[in-house]
């Protein structure tokens, strides 16, 4: 977002991502923290399929990009971590994650360092 974008937030509750074929490209920033990536993971892989059909000239969607904020205590804690960055390696610059820990005091592997922000 730029200064005086327009952006929509929504909180908890029933919530989903079902964009249609001639619908403009949106980009979402997606935010979640500990087990609340649950509903958000499957956007995520309802944006890959999108994305791997869009490649595949067998839809007419068109994308924008997904961006993930999550924040867990410790990296051990980030649920599906292995497959969303299966998801960034899988399409890049279209899904991207930035992982947030708030109480890590052991090493950070490799993979995950330079996608994790916080201690």
């Amino acid at each position: 977002c730029t200064l005086d974008s327009e952006v929509a937030l929504r909180v908890g509750g029933d919530f989903f991502f079902d964009p249609q074929p001639g619908d403009p490209p949106v980009n979402l920033v997606l935010i979640a923290g500990g087990v609340g990536i649950n509903p958000l993971f499957s956007i995520l892989l309802h944006i890959a399929d999108l994305h791997g059909y869009q490649e595949g000239k067998r839809n007419r969607h068109k994308l924008g990009t997904a961006k993930l904020y999550y924040s867990a205590k410790t990296t051990s804690e980030l649920l599906f971590k292995k497959n969303i960055l299966g998801l960034m390696k899988a399409f890049p610059g279209k899904i991207t994650c930035c992982f947030h820990v708030t109480q890590q005091h052991s090493q950070i592997c490799e993979e995950l360092q330079p996608h994790v922000t916080g201690k």
